[in-house]
């Protein structure tokens, strides 16, 4: 990814709305499906293989578990996690598929972070990329869920950040304390539905 120099511009304060001269608009060309990380799943026919390897990002370390009956107890307290141990064996295919998406987008901040960083720009204009870019992939995949999915995703967000699509930057620095730890905080996964999906997530050199 090219990018041109910063340009000079005043140095936004955690509380303004300025906007980062580093917007990305690769995601916005990208046909991505919905991953698994938003909480709604679905999908088609497909197959894994234990042990199958990108070129880095997300590894299919085991084959997928059979399907959880819907009355067993979910031994874990994240609703991903339980959702995704129910699902038909084809739709969980596909969910692994998703999240190895899911992986590739992550690896697409990476890359940002590191030219922005290259190119001179702070951790507050970097943190804000990061989370317009994370935000920009939640609207993107949405389309691809149906109403109610997105209904239930959009109440959450708003009950919780007053924004259908999650977290504001400021609202980020505000519980963190930093723009690195904003940076770490968008960029993060959830190891527990890697797992469930039998995949370990090895980020690729920068």
């Amino acid at each position: 990814m090219r990018l041109s120099p910063p340009r000079s511009s005043p140095r936004p304060s955690p509380g303004s709305s300025s906007r980062s001269p580093f917007r990305s608009s690769s995601l916005l060309g990208r046909a991505l499906v919905p991953f698994v990380a938003a909480v709604a799943l679905f999908g088609t026919a497909g197959s894994s293989v234990a042990g199958a390897v990108e070129a880095c990002g997300s590894v299919i370390t085991a084959p997928l578990a059979r399907p959880a009956s819907a009355d067993d107890p979910c031994p874990s307290t994240d609703p991903v996690v339980c959702r995704i141990r129910v699902l038909p064996m084809d739709e969980k295919v596909e969910a692994q598929r998703t999240r190895m998406r899911y992986h590739g987008l992550l690896e697409d901040m990476r890359r940002t972070e590191a030219a922005m960083r290259e190119a001179g720009a702070t951790d507050e204009e970097i943190a804000r990329e990061m989370v317009d870019m994370r935000n920009q992939a939640k609207e993107i995949t949405r389309a691809g869920m149906t109403p109610e999915e997105v209904r239930i995703l959009e109440q959450r967000n708003v009950a919780k950040y007053g924004n259908p699509l999650g977290p504001t930057a400021d609202q980020l620095y505000v519980k963190y304390g930093s723009w690195q730890q904003v940076i770490d905080a968008s960029m993060r996964t959830s190891y527990a539905v890697d797992r469930e999906l039998s995949l370990e997530y090895r980020p690729c050199p920068v």
